[in-house]
């Protein structure tokens, strides 16, 4: 008996549902995703995520090119997938929306270094970011990561110091951030997902007694 084409079609059925599965169904699912608007307590209207400016958007592109996706995530996992809430990394768990803003998303799947998703809420300044950029071990004496020093050069200063530059500790010297320093610790400081969208909200607030 010629099972052929029985083989066949049970081949072509195996393949049909799993891209079903994983093509056709998420793409149904976040194809349309969009920006979430939403009111805060000040009772202004938000968006979610918000538009980043240029110099955060060429900073992306600096992010990717380097690959810090080698070390660091951008996912912070749910309550019951690992201690991301405890640590203080976010107030809820990544979404599919928190990523609409990156192309590519750089999700990650190392984490050498600590999970990236909500660091301009969490960390701050373009400043601050400037040191752990040209050396992380300035802030985190443990830290594993060399930092990237080439994108600061050292200029002798002879008026005002430059705004956002390091010190050398020689007199009239400064490290002054190049432009792709000053763009991705926008970028790093444009990063921030606690805001409130529909698929995860935040915790309760506790109301004072």
């Amino acid at each position: 008996m010629n099972h052929g084409p029985l083989l066949f079609f049970g081949v072509l059925a195996t393949l049909a549902a799993s891209w079903l599965g994983l093509v056709a169904v998420p793409r149904q699912q976040l194809g349309n995703l969009d920006a979430d608007l939403s009111t805060n307590a000040a009772n202004v209207v938000v968006t979610h995520p918000p538009a980043r400016s240029g110099e955060a958007t060429q900073g992306h592109a600096v992010y990717v090119s380097l690959g810090c996706a080698a070390c660091h995530t951008q996912q912070i996992r749910p309550e019951n997938g690992g201690s991301d809430l405890a640590r203080g990394w976010g107030q809820r768990r990544s979404v599919a929306r928190d990523y609409l803003r990156d192309q590519p998303v750089q999700l990650g799947s190392s984490r050498l270094g600590p999970d990236l998703a909500n660091y301009g809420e969490r960390l701050g300044t373009n400043g601050f970011n400037l040191v752990r950029l040209f050396d992380p071990r300035l802030v985190v004496t443990n830290s594993t990561c060399e930092g990237a020093p080439y994108l600061f050069e050292v200029r002798t200063v002879t008026g005002e110091p430059v705004a956002g530059a390091l010190a050398t500790g020689e007199s009239g010297r400064q490290m002054v951030p190049k432009a792709a320093a000053r763009q991705l610790a926008a970028y790093l400081a444009s990063l921030g997902s606690s805001a409130e969208v529909p698929e995860a909200h935040l915790p309760a607030k506790e109301e004072a007694k």
